[in-house]
């Protein structure tokens, strides 16, 4: 996993990547990357893992929010790298809500291909600031150099509850789709059987 710094007007986004290396597994360059410690960067002193995307027990889709050390103080950047996090928090919000809808669909046969990358792409839609309603900040740290870190995502109800409503937002705003995605499965019963990673009722 490659972690991504994007710097614009102070804040800092950290996006991940996931890279598939097909049958070969990993090389002995990643491998020795994964057993690196986390460091603050800049520097050789150990940092949070959570600063470097690693997962945190109890919080189910998370991201990381950074804003540079500045003279308003610890609040105003706990505030702003607070906000940052949430950008990048829609991101995995998506991605995540994707896996669900994915996964759902290859556990029960659910919709063509063509479909679920269509449904997808509707649910991504409507991921908005209104979705990530709720979201808290788990975590805070700042660096040697003091830039503020925080950790900002959904425990896993929330997470579950806010796929949930996606879906069902998604569901009233193209019924036609869905309605060839979810075959004769009630549409409550479908999203909250997607949300939570369930097979349909017989």
């Amino acid at each position: 996993m490659t972690i991504r710094p994007v710097h614009a007007f102070g804040i800092t986004l950290i996006t991940s990547f996931s890279l598939l290396t097909g049958c070969a597994g990993p090389s002995a360059a990643d491998k020795t990357k994964a057993a690196a410690p986390c460091v603050w960067p800049g520097t050789t002193q150990t940092a949070p893992g959570w600063t470097c995307d690693e997962p945190v027990e109890g919080v189910e889709v998370s991201a990381v929010g950074i804003y540079e050390k500045t003279a308003a103080g610890l609040q105003f950047q706990k505030d702003q790298a607070t906000a940052a996090g949430r950008v990048v928090l829609a991101q995995q919000m998506r991605v995540h809500v994707t896996n669900m809808i994915k996964q759902y669909a290859e556990a029960t046969g659910a919709g063509s291909a063509e479909t679920v990358d269509k449904v997808n792409t509707s649910v991504s839609k409507v991921i908005t600031d209104q979705v990530l309603e709720g979201s808290k900040v788990f975590r805070s740290a700042v660096s040697p150099n003091g830039a503020m870190y925080v950790l900002v995502g959904f425990d896993p109800k929330l997470a579950a509850r806010k796929t949930e409503d996606a879906i069902k937002t998604s569901m009233n705003n193209d019924r036609a789709l869905w309605q060839q995605f979810k075959a004769k499965q009630a549409q409550d019963e479908l999203a909250a059987a997607i949300a939570a990673g369930q097979a349909p009722k017989p």
